[in-house]
């Protein structure tokens, strides 16, 4: 527990007035005084509740992780009241968190407006922008006086804090432009609004994808940006702390992708919930792990009369499973740029490989050592029929380290390309997870490995 919380709890713990309590809680952020809430007892709990006002409890609850257990001692005409305070995305996250039936009847004791607001967020899939976008903004009519909008900035600014850029709409509720606060604030009374306007501000329209959302708005670099309809109707804005969630959530989606999982797993959550998601994946692993059984079966006659060609096998697998899994990484981070061109890709591609290759001809002529001195040392047989023998050890080291090479080559191509592929399909690439990636490889490269000893002892077979 950091010194802030300690201080905090403290303070709670030890003041009996309410007023004073108010007074010496109102520095402190309102994530820190939510996060003291799981070291508080339920008198302290209430103490908190009747210091601060609705507006400000509101703020706070904003920020609980577990939400629902606190909501759960309050009555719900007073949950209502919190939640209609709440931004609309702040609002649905805790909505959601809330059984069914809680959830319906919470609702219906809401403002009509802020249901509204509220279902059209829900109405969206999770991967268009609009899913993200709040109704904390202020919103002043084209046609209002600077005196006007002014003052509707000041009687708006106590719920709605995103005030740095107004939005301008017409009166059919179509985004018309945009005002920046410091040019409202120098503007003089007699000033038309409409020279302070500025038309050509960057909007998004609710459909579209997050990712693509996210390029634009890095582009820009702007706090917040009004997200609209095909008739350009303003439905709201995604701030600057939206964009953050929305890049959390697509990069924990990523790594679970990556990491073999259908999405990410919380802590808390049930076993399960937690096996639900991993066992579609392993099971598509497990079938992959057969096929791999299969193909080695293929060449059992290869396993039987070179038995010390078994020693390598592991190696050749995991030199694979890494190179494709460094590949697929460099690519995945490299397509995510929607600006990359065709010719960028190809030259990504021919890139990965002749990486592959000098890092495979590396380790190729280093494991050729260390496998010659290795059999050598331990006086390996390979021709049982003519007991150890030098210019077979060089030949089994030979196939070792041809076949490095070949397997890292091939394992850079297969992971440059599936994700590429993937993203031409319109899949996320990051599904060519890490487990997938190595299985592939893994077929690839008993293929590889088994092949030349095939080839190079042909006649021990």
């Amino acid at each position: 527990m950091d010194e802030i919380l300690q201080e905090i709890i403290k303070i709670i713990k030890e003041t009996t007035d309410v007023t004073v309590l108010h007074d010496l809680l109102f520095s402190y952020h309102s994530n820190d005084i939510a996060r003291c809430f799981e070291y508080l007892d339920d008198e302290d709990l209430e103490k908190v509740y009747q210091t601060f006002d609705e507006q400000e409890l509101a703020e706070i609850f904003t920020y609980l992780d577990d939400v629902k257990e606190y909501i759960e001692d309050l009555e719900k005409e007073d949950v209502a009241d919190l939640i209609e305070l709440m931004d609309s995305d702040d609002a649905v996250e805790i909505l959601e968190e809330l059984d069914e039936e809680d959830r319906n009847e919470i609702l219906e004791l809401m403002d009509e407006e802020v249901v509204d607001d509220i279902e059209l967020l829900t109405s969206y899939d999770e991967d268009v922008i609009a899913s993200y976008m709040t109704n904390n903004y202020i919103v002043v009519k084209k046609n209002f006086t600077i005196k006007q909008a002014m003052k509707t900035v000041v009687e708006e600014a106590s719920t709605n804090d995103n005030f740095t850029i107004i939005y301008v709409t017409n009166d059919d509720e179509t985004l018309y432009g945009t005002i920046e606060l410091k040019d409202l604030i120098k503007a003089r009374a007699q000033d038309s609004l409409e020279d302070i306007i500025k038309k050509s501000y960057p909007s998004i329209l609710d459909l579209t994808n997050v990712q693509d959302a996210l390029i634009l708005v890095k582009d820009y670099e702007i706090d917040s940006i009004p997200i609209v309809n095909e008739k350009n109707v303003l439905l709201g804005v995604v701030t600057t702390n939206d964009l953050l969630e929305v890049i959390d959530d697509e990069l924990s989606d990523d790594y679970a992708k990556l990491a073999g999982l259908t999405s990410e797993e919380e802590l808390e959550e049930s076993t399960f919930k937690s096996v639900k998601k991993r066992i579609p994946w392993l099971c598509a692993l497990l079938v992959l792990g057969l096929i791999i059984s299969l193909v080695m079966r293929v060449f059992e006659s290869a396993i039987v009369a070179v038995p010390a060609i078994v020693f390598f096998q592991s190696m050749i697998l995991g030199m694979g499973g890494n190179v494709g899994t460094q590949s697929l990484a460099v690519t995945i981070r490299a397509i995510s740029d929607e600006d990359i061109s065709k010719k960028e890709v190809n030259r990504l591609v021919l890139k990965e490989i002749r990486i592959a290759f000098f890092n495979g001809l590396l380790i190729g002529l280093i494991s050729f050592v260390v496998v010659s001195l290795y059999l050598s040392i331990t006086k390996t047989i390979i021709d049982p029929s003519i007991g150890f023998n030098i210019f077979d050890i060089f030949k089994t080291s030979g196939v070792v380290s041809l076949s490095l090479l070949i397997s890292m080559v091939i394992s850079g191509l297969i992971g440059t390309l599936i994700p590429i592929i993937l993203q031409k399909c319109k899949i996320d690439p990051a599904v060519a997870s890490g487990p997938f990636i190595t299985s592939i490889n893994d077929i690839m490269a008993i293929v590889v490995y088994y092949g030349i000893t095939l080839i190079v002892f042909a006649y021990l077979i």
